[in-house]
């Protein structure tokens, strides 16, 4: 199975951390008006901080319960966003952690993140999960099938979107969806194609996915849970590696810290202490988010006090 060049290698105890920004909360001082301002600014901020990766949700209604205020705060569109986000930035990455598969049919998926990486020259990453926020599914009248189906659809798109990327631009047929042409002009930049990473860490379906088909995985922890319990995912997904065929080394182990913690001196400091303990396990990227409405500001606290410690 072909990989990414930009996959990085495993962890070592040695080894740093690369950092990522998930960008959460759109409810900024100034209302709309600042939203563009303001995330432009994140941008430089994130590349002057030496950061490796920018993310945004892919939702279309504020999470309920995810202490980001109500349903109906400020919600951007991802893939629109990022296209905004790539103007402003030359070197991070760009992604949506990740990509709900019940929201675009996966051939413009497949074009989307194609066009998405043609204007960054090479810097989108596709991810990609079986969706979950039935609510908003329900407000826009988009489908939301059961979980089975869900899982279904999700293997498929990775098979669309491989072949989209890929010198075969004959047909597609699958269960959920038939393509006649799976023509991708112009090509990504990014070579074999821009990377894919499967979100979640469900040990039947989600994990056996990123083995068969993805450069990466993105798992949630927090200090609860600790390094203990992403090593016994990641031992799962080495299972499924090799079941089938797959190098392990060569697929990016990345995690979404959900703690929120201050990024001073002080809490950057704790913060290195625990990411060294999941680097030791192979952890190689940490996606945390500023759950407070200023983006900008949480990125240059990262650059002064997180960034060169881990």
């Amino acid at each position: 199975m072909t990989r990414h060049w930009r996959i990085g290698v495993r962890c070592s105890r040695h080894d740093k951390v690369k950092l990522g920004v998930h960008i959460v909360n759109f409810a900024f001082p100034g209302g709309p008006a600042a939203i563009g301002p303001t995330i432009a600014r994140a941008g430089a901020l994130a590349e002057q901080a030496g950061l490796a990766n920018l993310s945004f949700m892919d939702h279309y209604l504020q999470m309920e319960g995810a202490g980001l205020g109500e349903v109906d705060a400020p919600m951007l569109e991802g893939y629109t966003a990022l296209g905004f986000l790539a103007a402003h930035t030359s070197t991070v990455e760009l992604q949506l952690l990740v990509s709900g598969v019940t929201y675009r049919h996966p051939g413009l998926l497949a074009k989307i993140v194609s066009t998405l990486d043609v204007l960054s020259n090479g810097r989108a990453m596709l991810g990609l999960g079986a969706a979950w926020y039935q609510r908003e599914h329900e407000a826009y009248g988009v489908p939301f099938p059961p979980v089975r189906e869900r899982f279904e659809r999700l293997e498929e798109a990775l098979r669309i979107v491989r072949q989209m990327w890929s010198r075969d631009d004959g047909p597609f047929e699958g269960k959920h969806y038939r393509l006649a042409e799976t023509i991708t002009s112009p090509r990504p930049i990014s070579e074999p194609h821009p990377p894919i990473m499967v979100g979640g860490g469900g040990e039947l379906k989600t994990l056996r996915l990123v083995a068969k088909y993805a450069d990466a995985c993105n798992l949630f922890a927090n200090p609860h849970g600790g390094p203990a319990a992403i090593k016994a995912k990641l031992d799962v997904l080495r299972e499924h590696c090799e079941r089938e065929g797959t190098d392990y080394g060569h697929i990016r182990k990345s995690i979404l810290w959900t703690s929120p913690f201050n990024p001073d001196a002080e809490g950057g400091e704790a913060f290195a202490e625990q990411m060294a303990a999941f680097a030791e396990i192979g952890v190689e990227e940490v996606h945390v988010m500023p759950y407070g409405g200023e983006p900008d500001v949480y990125i240059a606290g990262l650059g002064e006090h997180v960034v060169s410690r881990i």
